[in-house]
């Protein structure tokens, strides 16, 4: 069996790998959690350094790097660039705060003393995504291995060269042996991997069907998960918006990643009275997206990662218009272009039952969604399986804080901007979009043993 590197500009294979045998697998898990008995030993300023290091490889690297992401799945060159520096932030931000986020926190009770400490639980699976293929690595592993966990990596089948260079990159840090490891194997050998009693964790970013599958594998064994999952994230555009400036980032929102981002905007739910407005305006955007070679700094969007998911999309599409829905723009498979390409579409008139307004559409498409007031955009936001990310945009800042804080059902809501990840700041979901947090001070306790000490 062999993992295929293929260029979605082209649909050309780059390069095969071999699947790793069992007996190879059995050697990694071994090694590290081996390993996991001296690193969890090292101070937090002897891993801030080799993270540091890490940090500092990643940007030496960055072009090489970004452009193993471009080749593998077809992100812009320009964003591929941005998710390598992301990754060094988020390095560097737990190498100088992972210390201070673990301490031992004083508790008052009736003992002499109490207090809670934080210790880590060994080797850690990942299950990562194709769509950022660097980040959502370095997103889980900077605190897990700063907080004293090791890591072992399964990353998604078609972007194998990329996670042999991330591994790449530990080596060169002169970070120990074996506290990250890759796995070079399909889903088929998941399952086994999942219920090895040397894997302590599972942290997946994925769809909602996975995550099910994986949580009832893990839940055989007790296992903690983080579960990043899918989303249909909502966007409310009030009467009182700058529709101008809601516009350019709803757009923005929409396209990065060529719309393949579990937070990417999805839904526009927007107020009647400035309906007509937003929806001009928005379409004219749309349709001035540049589409075309990722490795062209001039174009904005790139091809699908994989021939497979553009079908699909393009049979959500055509469901959604099927049902009722209008076609403002794109909808089309380009038949003048080789490689996974698919343009920016706008769907009007989309309405429950629709494929556009159920389910989540992984690449450029938008779904506009008329109502008549704050309630009823409010009822049809939170009308979703998911709940990732929300936005609201106002120019009542109050409002929009009320929205956002005590109505929208997601995990990540933000006013009068995109949701975006930010290592200073929790993230993740509730409902389909999966439970736990990465990033903050709250991701990095997910892996840990939360330790009651009570002294009489």
């Amino acid at each position: 069996m062999y993992l295929k590197s293929i260029n979605p500009d082209n649909g050309e294979i780059v390069r095969e790998f071999e699947e790793f045998h069992w007996d190879e697998i059995d050697t990694i898990i071994e090694k590290n959690s081996t390993v996991f008995k001296t690193w969890k030993k090292t101070s937090f300023s002897e891993r801030a350094v080799y993270l540091k290091k890490v940090a500092q490889v990643l940007r030496t690297k960055s072009e090489g790097l970004a452009f193993n992401i471009t080749l593998e799945m077809g992100k812009s060159i320009v964003e591929a660039r941005a998710e390598i520096e992301k990754c060094a932030w988020v390095c560097e931000y737990y190498a100088d705060n992972a210390e201070d986020f673990l301490k031992k926190e004083p508790i008052a009770s009736d003992y002499s003393e109490s207090y809670v400490s934080f210790h880590p639980m060994g080797s850690i699976l990942g299950i990562m995504p194709w769509n950022f293929p660097f980040w959502q690595v370095f997103r889980f592993a900077a605190p897990a291995l700063m907080a004293g966990n090791t890591v072992v990596l399964k990353h998604s089948s078609n972007v194998p060269g990329c996670a042999l260079a991330i591994e790449k990159l530990f080596e060169e840090a002169g970070v120990p042996e074996n506290v990250f490891n890759v796995l070079l194997v399909t889903n088929r050998k998941v399952e086994k991997i999942i219920l090895d009693k040397r894997i302590k964790g599972i942290a997946l970013t994925g769809s909602a069907r996975v995550g099910k599958e994986v949580a009832a594998i893990a839940g055989k064994k007790l296992k903690k998960c983080v579960l990043e999952l899918g989303g249909s994230d909502p966007y409310l555009i009030l009467e009182d918006a700058d529709v101008e400036k809601a516009v350019e980032l709803c757009v923005e929102g929409r396209l990065v990643n060529a719309g393949q981002s579990c937070i990417g905007a999805k839904r526009f739910i927007v107020v009647d009275s400035v309906y007509d407005a937003f929806e001009s305006a928005f379409v004219a955007k749309m349709r001035a997206v540049k589409m075309g070679d990722p490795f062209d700094e001039s174009n904005q969007i790139g091809p699908l990662a994989r021939s497979n998911q553009r079908e699909d999309l393009h049979m959500q599409v055509m469901n959604s218009v099927d049902k009722g829905a209008k076609l403002l723009c794109g909808g089309f498979i380009p038949e003048d272009m080789q490689g996974s390409y698919y343009p920016g579409t706008v769907l009007s008139d989309v309405q429950a039952g629709m494929a556009a307004y159920q389910e989540e559409l992984f690449g450029p498409v938008a779904a506009l969604i008329k109502v008549k007031d704050e309630a009823e955009a409010i009822q049809v936001a939170n009308d979703t399986n998911y709940g990732l990310g929300a936005g609201v945009f106002t120019k009542d800042v109050e409002r929009g804080r009320r929205i956002a804080d005590e109505c929208l059902e997601a995990g990540c809501c933000f006013v009068n901007d995109y949701v975006k990840s930010d290592p200073r700041l929790p993230f993740g979901g509730i409902k389909n979009s999966g439970f736990g947090r990465e990033l903050s001070h709250y991701g990095i306790k997910e892996f840990m043993n939360i330790k009651t000490i009570a002294i009489k």
